[in-house]
This record gives structure tokens, C-alpha cells and sequence, in this order.
């Protein structure tokens, strides 16, 4: 009998793969695989033949959350997006239940990018933490560095120098300016725009080159130091800053000129991934996510920190609390930090920029609670000190972790290629998330 008898059927490539799957795990001593819609249900049908189909649990569903998301009716899948998915920020994996192109439920995977950073702040003396924490959120460095920074000098009772305040200040502004700006360019590239990336990296590298001159490094600063900061500002700081100054709206500028009133950025972001101002509230959202639901909140003037109440800014809000809205959220709070740019280089006093601090700090026993606004939102540290050179417990509050959280309420009834423009307009940093 040969394979061209008719009696002969020879199985097709999938086939082959399926009865191979099954031959290792009964080698493994582990049953069949079940296969999100076994049966009668989609996976069975020759049309679905190839997509990446996630299996369902071996053990039956613990919570309600995953009794939904891994119940299929009828013409619904489960797909991976990521863990290395080249729009998720980070190594991230979106499950994805989808009919067609419409996600009806997702779930956001974390933990791939865990390092344990608390705990190894727990390990390390006052002064060393600050040199952990940068690497978190590596997109705003330099409010890693300054909550932490706030809660040691609550411990210990320490009183930082007036120029050093507003020296930190200034730092963190410009670190503002280039994370939202570079918000801008992904938000773009994310949805297949290559143009605006460039034009946010001119920026970034501009901002990174003045602060590099400042702090020596340009991505993880380790410039704030328990009691103030490592180096002062100089007359050639002052004169780079102002160059920069010059140049910095131009260059946002010509983003907004690309994408403000682009008829396919505004068509692919408009009315999408609406977020309420109630919903934002409850899912503890903060930061420009919150401010574009409508909600003025900053922490800068609800709970002012280091010299922010000696400087006028106003809190930008926006209405519609779409993607198109976080977008244009952004480009405001640009323009903000630039204008307290200025009033921090026109009030700066003379003095000191360290207090007198021992090498080893060891702060009474007690707590402390410090928060800030970082380019994601609330960013806060809770320390305990037991009398000892290091933390007794250290614990972070990351914006990104908690904003992530909306994804599962803003999907459903979207399409998969809108997936990401929603991803990018919330602007989360995965180091900070998987901390």
C-alpha cells in the first residue's frame, strides 16, 4: 500500500505537532492538554488553526477573575501579547479573550522583570539605598532618588540647605520634561508613527546631556544624598541651561505640529480607552492619568514638598479622559515644568547644598512617610527605622503598578490593535512595576 492509495491518509503538519505534544506529556505523566475551547468551541475549528491559543489551567479556576476570563462562549480565544511583545515597555504579557478582532476581557501578567529592590534596601545602609532606587522607574531617575531621600531626612531630624531644595527641584523638572516627552514619541510609535520617537530622543538626549553635566551620568543620576545633594550648579550649568532653554520648546513644538492635529493620531486616539474620574478615583489612579479624567490632583499643591509652594504653577486638567486627552495632558505639564524651570533659576539663593550628615546614619527608631509627583503620579516611600544603619522595612509605592490595574476595565470592546495605544497613553515603566 502506498501513499498515493486512497486508503491512505496522511496527517497534516498540525496534526503531527498535536500527536507530538501528546506523546511528551504522557512521557511526562501529565494528562492531555486542555485547549481554550476543546470540543466544540473555536480552538477545534480548522480556521483557528495557527494563532497563538493560550491553554487553559490544569487546575480548576481559584477566583472569580479567572472563572470569566477563562470561560469561552462561542466564537471567543485567548491570545498572548507579549511577554516580549515589542509594545508593551518592558517584559510584560497581556492574556488577551478576544471575538475576532474585539477583545471582549484581558488580563495583565506581571513578575518577569522582579529584582527585589526593597529588600535589598533593606539590606543596605541610608545613604546606599539612594543608589538602588534609580534603576526602578529608569524613566524618572531622579524622583526615585527623592522621595526616599525625603523619609530618611524625617527619620533623622535633618533640615536640608535652601539652595540644595531648590537645586532638587530644578533637576526633577527637567527630568519631568523628558519623560513626557518621550510619552509622546512611544504613544506615536506604539500605534506605527516613527517620526515623533526621533524628535522626543532630540529632546531626551538635550536634557540628559545638561543633567549628565550636573550629576555625571546620564540615565541612573545618584545625585541626591541624604541632607541635600552631590554637587552644585555652576556658572557653566547656568549657560548650558539656558541653551537649552532655547531650544526645548522648539522641540516639543515640532511634536505637536506632528500629532496634535494629525488626522490619524486624533482618529486613533480620540474616545479611546475613556477613563471616568470616578473610575480613576477608585482604581487609586494618580499623576497625569488622573488629571486627564478630570480630577486636579497634584501632590505638589495638595501636600506641598521640598520649595513647591513657593512657586507658581497651575494644576492642568483635562475632560475627556480618553488616550487622545492623556496625550495632550502631557504636552501641558511640558510647558508647566518649563515655566517652574524658570522661576527656580531666577529665585535660587547662595548657601550650602549638603547639611552636615555622619557617614553612617543611624536615625531613632520611628517611621516615616514621604510621596512625591513623578511623571507617573504618586510615587511615595514608607521607611521604619529600628536604630540601625539600614532600614528596618522599606516599602515603594509605584504609580505604574497601580495604573495598570484600569487595563482589564478600559479594553473590552476595542480592538486588538488599539491594545497598545491605551498601554502607551497610561505610560507605564515596568522596572517600577515588577520593583
Amino acid at each position: 500500500m502506498t501513499a498515493t492509495d486512497p486508503d491512505v491518509r496522511i496527517p497534516d503538519p498540525i496534526e503531527l505537532d498535536e500527536l507530538e505534544e501528546e506523546r511528551l506529556r504522557a512521557a511526562a505523566g501529565l494528562g492531555p492538554r486542555r485547549v481554550a475551547g476543546d470540543g466544540a468551541g473555536p480552538a477545534a475549528r480548522p480556521e483557528y488553526a495557527g494563532f497563538d491559543q493560550v491553554g487553559l489551567p490544569d487546575r480548576p479556576p481559584q477566583t472569580e477573575r479567572e472563572q470569566r476570563l477563562f470561560t469561552l462562549n462561542e466564537g471567543e480565544m485567548l491570545l498572548n501579547m507579549g511577554p516580549q511583545h515589542p509594545s508593551t515597555h518592558g517584559v510584560m504579557r497581556l492574556l488577551v479573550k478576544v471575538r475576532g478582532e474585539v477583545i471582549t476581557d484581558l488580563d495583565v501578567v506581571l513578575g518577569y522583570l522582579h529584582r527585589g529592590i526593597e529588600k535589598l534596601c533593606e539590606n543596605a545602609t541610608y545613604t546606599t539605598v539612594l543608589t538602588y532606587v534609580d534603576p526602578m522607574d529608569y524613566m524618572s531617575a531622579m524622583h526615585n532618588e527623592h522621595a526616599p531621600a525625603i523619609a530618611f531626612e524625617k527619620l533623622y531630624g535633618i533640615e536640608v540647605p535652601r539652595r540644595a531644595e531648590y537645586i532638587r527641584a530644578l533637576v526633577v523638572e527637567l527630568n519631568r520634561v523628558f519623560s513626557h516627552g518621550l510619552m509622546m514619541g512611544f504613544l506615536a510609535l506604539d500605534m506605527g508613527g516613527l517620526t515623533p520617537i526621533l524628535y522626543g530622543f532630540i529632546n531626551r538626549d538635550e536634557t540628559v546631556e545638561l543633567l549628565a553635566a550636573i550629576s555625571g551620568q546620564r540615565m541612573l543620576f545618584n545625585f541626591f544624598r541624604v541632607g541635600g545633594v552631590n554637587w552644585d550648579v555652576n556658572d557653566e550649568f547656568i549657560n548650558r541651561l539656558s541653551r537649552w532653554r532655547s531650544n526645548v520648546e522648539k522641540t516639543i513644538g515640532d511634536n505637536e505640529l506632528l500629532l496634535t492635529q494629525n488626522e490619524i493620531f486624533t482618529g486613533r486616539t480620540k474616545g479611546l480607552g475613556v477613563l471616568t474620574a470616578r473610575d480613576a478615583i477608585s482604581l487609586g489612579v494618580s499623576g497625569p492619568n488622573l488629571r486627564a479624567s478630570g480630577v486636579p490632583f497634584d501632590v505638589r499643591k495638595a501636600h506641598p514638598y521640598s520649595i513647591y509652594d513657593e512657586l507658581e504653577f497651575d494644576v492642568i486638567t483635562q475632560p475627556q479622559g480618553d488616550s487622545y486627552a492623556r496625550y495632550m495632558q502631557r504636552v501641558a505639564e511640558i510647558k508647566q515644568s518649563i515655566h517652574l524651570i524658570d522661576q527656580i533659576v531666577d529665585k535660587m539663593p547662595h548657601g550650602p547644598v549638603q547639611a552636615q550628615v555622619p557617614g553612617i546614619i543611624r536615625p531613632r527608631p520611628g517611621r516615616a512617610y514621604a510621596a512625591i509627583e513623578s511623571p507617573r503620579g504618586l510615587y511615595s516611600v514608607y521607611a521604619i527605622s529600628d536604630g540601625g544603619p539600614n532600614p528596618y522595612r522599606f516599602r515603594m509605592r509605584d504609580p505604574s503598578y497601580i495604573t495598570l490595574q484600569v487595563m482589564p476595565k478600559l479594553m473590552p470592546g476595542h480592538l486588538i490593535a488599539d491594545t497598545m495605544a491605551v498601554m502607551a497613553s497610561l505610560d507605564p515603566i515596568m522596572g517600577g512595576v515588577d520593583k
